[in-house]
Formats: C-alpha cells, structure tokens, sequence
C-alpha cells in the first residue's frame, strides 16, 4: 500500500489511478451514448421526412473522437491537483478542442440546410438555389474566422491587435491579390443580381452554352459542341450576356421573293396566305407581312411574326412548316420564288452606209 501512497507530480500514486479510472468510464459511456444515439437517430431518420432527425444523425456521427476524450480527461482530472501553470494549459486545450468540435458542428449545420435547401429549389427557383450556394462559402469563413479568434484570444493572443495587424496586411494582399479579389466581387455581383443562373443558356460574344456551374473565380459553361468554356468572373460581367433562358417570346424576322412576272393580284394576295398559314400554327403570334421592296431580281416580301415560347427547337419547326406550307401554296397558285437571274438586252444598230 506504499506504492499507492507515493507522490507523482504532486498527486498519489492512488489518486493518479482513480483519475485515469474515472477518464476510462467517462470515455466509454460517451462512445456507448454515441454509437446508441446515432443508431437510433439514423433509424428514425429513414422512417419520417422531418430535417432534424437527419440534422440530428448527422450531428452525432460528426463529433470526432477527440472530443469524449477531451471530455474524459477532463473529469478524469478533476480528483489531482494540478500546478497553476499546468492547469491553465490544460483547460486551454480543452476550450480549443470543444470550440474545435463546436466549429465541426456549425459547419454541419450549414452544410445541411443549404444542401437541402438547394434540392428543393433548384427546380422551382435556380437563381435563389445559385445565391445560397455562393453564400455558403461566406458562412463557413465566418464561422471559422469567429471560431479561430476565439481560440486565440484563450491562448492569450492580443486579438485586439492581430485584427489591426490584420487589417494592414489584408491591404497589402489586396493590392497584390487584386485581380483574384475582383473575380471574388464579381462572383458576390453575379449572386445578387442575378444576371444568369445554373442552368440559364447564355451567350458572350462568339460562346454560347448552358450555365454548369458559378464559383467564385470563374464561371463554367457547356457549350453546345460539348467543351466547356471557363470564363473569369471579371471578364465575364464587364461583357455583354444574352441570357436566352429568360426569354419570354421569339420575335422572328424572314424574307422571300417572287419573280417580277408574277401577276399583280397574286402579289396582293401573299400577305393574307402568309398570316393565314402563321396563324394555324400552335404557339405562334403573326405581327405584319409585307411587299417590301424592288430587287435586283425579286420583289421583296418580309414577315415578322413571334414564337410564345422559348425553345429553339420548337421556333425551327414553326419556321420549317411555315417553310413548307408556303412551298405549297405558292406551287399551287402558280407563283415562282425568285432566285439569281441576269437578263441581257441585245439591240442591233443601223449604221448610214459610208461614202466611198
């Protein structure tokens, strides 16, 4: 019983053993609620719809094994008496790690929202989904920029003083970092404002392609040959983008011609056959048809008319049957288009016989 009685580190050999006893029970009853816990958080999540039994599952299974045993040690603690200095070491170490798990957690919780947000509305409401993607980055930064200064002011940093530090230098890394922090702001403008979203089709000068994905440098686009084209932020809105997604209407312009020996009162009577043919199309608006002009080898009409609906494809197959129809009447009335023709006038001279 000596050997129980002698002294380490200011503590008997016997109260060290009831210390680490007490942390080997605490350890594993925390493990034992862990495990059972997020078994039958995990169950119940899978039999109802209801977010927070999965927020709750996923909460459990992101506490890391480092904070029951900081836990542990901590109540094992609590029968020795430790040096000041040790003591105040040792009690940093464990807000570190509980303001550590507490940093885990909140990034789950983030996470998880935004993630489920985002599966609800990116069918009903892409731009809303796309602002909430960009702002999750803005969140965690927070959140772990609060989590760090917390930590080192319990370490005893002057936080006071590193943020003014901080202050400064962050003016020197913008300057050098201006071109990447213009692309940031450009990013936080596009989330906003909102000029295109996931999905939207769009097109900058010569590209054209369908919106993949907006980051915070760059903007990806798929375009229609099957590459992808990165575009910088930046670059991107200092640009002119038609954002055809949001089209509401199709306004289409198209011309013929006939032939100039086309009788008078078949010219009069195409603009009535090409607002007929217009108006028996689904999705269609007809605007005006008219005989526009002489040319050097037709008369000239031009229509206007609109597709209600956005879809190309569907604009190419009103413009194909309008094509056709057209094609048709006009064989049947017996009116000619016009194409490239040259007609030559050949005029014979008399000259006056010359004196001999």
């Amino acid at each position: 019983m000596e050997f129980l009685q002698s002294t380490y580190l200011g503590n008997s050999v016997q109260t060290w053993i009831i210390a680490l006893a007490v942390a080997l029970i605490v350890l594993i009853i925390l493990r034992l609620l862990q495990s059972i816990v997020a078994r039958k958080l995990s169950a119940r999540a899978e039999r109802t719809k209801i977010d927070l039994d999965d927020l709750a599952a996923e909460l459990v299974r992101k506490t890391r094994f480092f904070f029951p045993l900081i836990v542990a040690l901590y109540a094992g603690v609590q029968p020795l008496t430790l040096p000041p200095s040790g003591d105040s070491v040792f009690r940093a170490v464990v807000v570190i790690a509980l303001l550590l798990q507490a940093a885990l957690w909140g990034n789950t919780v983030i996470s998880f929202w935004i993630t489920r947000y985002m599966q609800k509305r990116m069918a009903e409401d892409a731009a809303a989904a796309t602002s909430i993607g960009a702002l999750r980055f803005v969140g965690q930064l927070l959140l772990w920029t609060v989590i760090l200064l917390l930590a080192l002011d319990n370490l005893g940093v002057d936080v006071t003083a590193l943020v003014t530090g901080l202050g400064i230098g962050g003016l020197a890394v913008a300057l050098a970092l201006q071109n990447v922090l213009s692309d940031l702001f450009a990013s936080l403008s596009i989330v906003l404002d909102k000029p295109f979203v996931i999905g939207d089709f769009i097109i900058v000068g010569d590209y054209l392609g369908t919106v993949e994905h907006i980051g915070l440098k760059t903007t990806r686009v798929r375009s229609l040959s099957g590459e992808q084209l990165v575009f910088s932020n930046a670059d991107l809105l200092g640009s002119r983008i038609r954002n055809y997604k949001r089209m509401a209407q199709r306004r289409i312009l198209f011309s013929f011609g006939v032939v100039y020996q086309t009788p008078l009162d078949k010219l009069t009577a195409i603009p009535g056959m090409v607002q007929e043919i217009i108006e028996s199309l689904d999705n269609t608006r007809f605007d005006r048809a008219h005989f526009k002009a002489y040319g050097d080898f037709s008369l000239d009409y031009e229509v206007v008319y609109f597709v209600l609906v956005p879809e190309y494809n569907t604009y190419m197959d009103i413009q194909q049957a309008i094509n056709l129809e057209l094609y048709r009447r006009f064989e049947q009335e017996g009116i000619e288009f016009a194409y490239p023709t040259q007609t030559l006038l050949v005029r014979k001279e008399e000259y006056p016989p010359v004196a001999s």
